[in-house]
């Protein structure tokens, strides 16, 4: 077995427990890594010697969590009945952690048990901080890059290593909620002010009050405190007064965030409810049985795929090309110091890049040089920027309106306006200038790259970077490959969205590449139901129940009613006769024609405030367009939607577009926000079933037209009974 936790005895009796996971620059928990650990604190509790433990990591970092594979691992190895493999497994995880808890320590008297102490260097997540929970004593260094905390909700699952039940039986249900149910992750100093750890202490003393505490620990500081009589829970138990409330404003809150269709909060809050109303052993069997459900869960299942195990492949270079050296990025030019310009000057000089920021003239390269200063003051008030940081920041930007000042820059990516001409000169200008070998990248999000690239003299050079508004918070960033872009250019661009820690998905050139063709369907479609005369808060209402952050209404005054409007007649004049006709276009021309141009007029299918806080559905839009008095139901609304960004999605995997289902759906999830609970519009129609799938597309497409007649590869699929990961999973077939 793997020496993954490194034991050693000190000369005072003091064991320590060493966490080094070999090969990985941060410890994730595997299940020799469980083994390692089990036999390190058996060989502690068992030997007269040793007086206490210190459980620490020879990492900057204790643990980044569990590795999830394990978990798919458990479930494959149960066969027929993964359910019980699952519950088991996490069992055994519980016995484990409770063996520390009690450090040997008689059940009956609890007298006689070992002290043992979390040394926690830096960052601990998931079953890093749950091994914390279970130790008696809990230290963390004071490192400012640290953070702690219990993020599982993010991925669909909730903390089943006994996380659930310890924070909630430690802190109360209320003050545990929002690192349970949000997944906040803190840092050292306010986890100690929340009562997740004890000490916080300078990181070169780490070890040594660790030592110090462990040596002079007492009996009542080894024994946890439900595991003595007459324990009552902060904030009242389910059955008490206080204790209830919590528990019914808990509940609603869960289920207006989530609108039923992530399991994994309810299940969360449905644990410790349960948890709360029985012993601390059976607590523990409880939490152990909700989280085998969650992880049964297709849902959960298919988010765990999406993000964290695809998404992590795809920032690890899963669609690199193969036999292309390194090509991180050293020097950047950025053409155009607007908005999206600055937002990505930002971002690359905050990971250390140097850049050059250019506009017209100077006036508007300070403009852009601002809006990066203004980012890195909101940084400054929140505290997670220093003033030393923002200066060494601003110092890696240089704003200027000469193109000689690009000269050495090994990656230029141009954010100028989306015209042809306008792209095409600031291209001959910078490749005037720039190295023979440099890559050249658009930013464009409408124009065809392969046309772009007519304008370069190194067309295999030129790629386009899509970035998503507002940069440095959106983490997708989607790169088209035009038709002669070559191998280095793909890996440049790859190679530079992992320096800035964004997550790449790799596309072909198409019209709207793949993000925007899949969401711009989705409110053309509703923008076709309003023109119907459905309900606008029946197509919003249903939007959100289907798991979108933002109703398509909402969406189109956020990007803008002019924006829609550009797009649409751009679209008409490149397809001209071929454009499919859309009733729903009169909706967002009419408004466009009042002034009503979203929420940055402050009006548009909304109402808001002076301040541009939102109301309500602006009325005029049911005078305008009345409502019928028969509406559909939410479910064929919601099938309307869904399908609308589905199909195309489908579409551009069938037509070579997009070349893997998993940035199909890690990109869905990250660019547009598709229901991150369905895992993806490809693992969507996994768990819906391609022929339950093909069934809804041909009732819809009788009744509303055939755009949602069903593409021949999901047809196909549904005739062979596959789905699209069994069939396409790169995961798999690399395995």
């Amino acid at each position: 077995m793997t020496d993954i936790f490194k034991y050693d005895v000190d000369a005072d009796g003091v064991a320590t427990l060493t966490w080094d996971l070999p090969g990985k620059s941060m410890n994730v928990m595997t299940l020799e890594g469980l083994e390692s650990l089990n036999a390190g604190v058996d060989k502690a509790l068992g030997d007269p010697a040793v007086k206490g433990l210190i459980i620490t990591s020879a990492k900057p970092d204790f643990a980044g969590g569990m590795d999830l594979n394990i978990l798919a691992g458990m479930k494959r190895q149960a066969g027929d009945d993964p359910a019980r493999g699952l519950f088991e497994g996490t069992m055994r995880m519980h016995e484990l952690l409770r063996k520390i808890e009690l450090g040997g320590a008689d059940r009956k008297t609890m007298k006689g048990g070992k002290p043992v102490v979390w040394a926690c260097p830096g960052t601990a997540a998931g079953i890093g901080l749950e091994i914390g929970l279970a130790c008696h004593r809990r230290i963390a260094a004071d490192n400012p890059k640290a953070k702690i905390g219990l993020p599982e909700i993010l991925v669909g699952i909730f903390p089943g290593g006994g996380g659930t039940t310890r924070l909630a039986w430690m802190l109360g249900a209320m003050a545990a909620a929002p690192l349970l149910l949000e997944g906040k992750m803190l840092a050292p100093a306010k986890a100690k002010a929340a009562g997740v750890v004890d000490e916080v202490v300078p990181a070169d003393q780490l070890l040594a009050r660790a030592k110090e505490w462990v040596l002079n620990a007492g009996p009542d500081d080894v024994v946890k405190p439900w595991d003595r009589k007459g324990y009552k829970i902060p904030g009242g138990a389910p059955y008490h007064p206080a204790g209830f409330q919590t528990f019914v404003g808990a509940s609603a809150m869960i289920h207006a965030r989530t609108q039923g269709v992530y399991p994994a909060a309810q299940a969360l809050l449905a644990a410790v409810y349960e948890g709360m109303l029985v012993p601390f052993d059976t607590a523990l069997k409880i939490e152990a049985r909700w989280f085998t459900k969650v992880l049964m869960n297709p849902s959960s299942e298919a988010m765990i795929r999406s993000l964290f195990i695809n998404k992590e492949a795809l920032e690890k270079g899963a669609v690199r090309p193969a036999g292309v050296p390194d090509m991180r990025v050293r020097k950047l030019g950025v053409l155009g110091a607007g908005m999206m310009g600055a937002g990505i000057a930002f971002v690359a000089a905050r990971a250390g890049i140097e850049v050059v920021l250019m506009d017209r003239d100077q006036e508007a390269a300070d403009r852009g040089l601002a809006t990066i200063a203004g980012l890195l003051d909101e940084g400054v008030k929140k505290r997670k920027v220093t003033e030393a940081q923002k200066a060494e920041v601003l110092g890696r930007v240089l704003a200027t309106p000469d193109y000689a000042r690009l000269e050495g820059c090994d990656l230029v990516i141009e954010a100028v306006f989306e015209d042809m001409g306008v792209k095409a000169e600031v291209t001959a200008k910078a490749e005037a200038v720039i190295p023979e070998d440099a890559i050249f990248a658009s930013n464009t999000s409408t124009l065809p790259i392969t046309e772009l690239a007519k304008a370069s003299k190194r067309p295999e050079r030129f790629i386009g970077i899509h970035f998503f508004s507002p940069v440095h918070k959106m983490a997708l960033v989607e790169i088209i490959k035009g038709k002669q872009t070559g191998d280095e250019a793909v890996a440049k661009a790859l190679d530079f969205v992992r320096q800035i820690r964004k997550t790449p998905i790799v596309v072909n050139d198409a019209r709207f590449f793949y993000a925007n063709r899949c969401i711009i369907p989705y409110g053309a479609e509703a923008n076709r139901m309003v023109a119907e005369g459905v309900e606008p808060a029946l197509i919003e209402n249903s939007a959100r129940q289907m798991g979108m952050p933002l109703g398509p209404l909402q969406l189109g005054d956020e990007t803008s009613i002019d924006l829609a409007v550009k797009i649409m007649n751009a679209t008409k004049a490149a397809l001209g006769d071929a454009y499919p006709d859309n009733p729903g276009d009169a909706v967002i021309q009419k408004l466009y024609d009042l002034g009503r141009l979203g929420r940055k007029a402050k009006a548009g299918f909304y109402e808001y405030d002076e301040k541009g806080k939102r109301l309500r559905i602006w009325p005029g839009l049911r005078e305008l367009f009345p409502v019928r008095k028969d509406q559909p139901s939410k479910t064929e609304v919601q099938n309307r939607l869904m399908l609308a960004q589905v199909l195309e999605a489908v579409r551009a995997f069938e037509e070579g577009v997009l070349m893997d289902i998993r940035e199909g759906d890690v990109g869905a999830i990250l660019g547009w926000g598709f229901a991150p609970w369905s895992g993806g519009p490809f693992s969507w129609v996994d768990m819906t079933g391609p022929a339950k799938v093909v069934e809804i597309c041909e009732d819809l497409a009788a009744r509303h037209g055939p755009r949602f007649a069903p593409p021949a590869l999901l047809k196909e699929l549904a005739a062979k009974g596959e789905t699209f990961y069994g069939r396409f999973d790169a995961a798999k077939k690399a395995a």
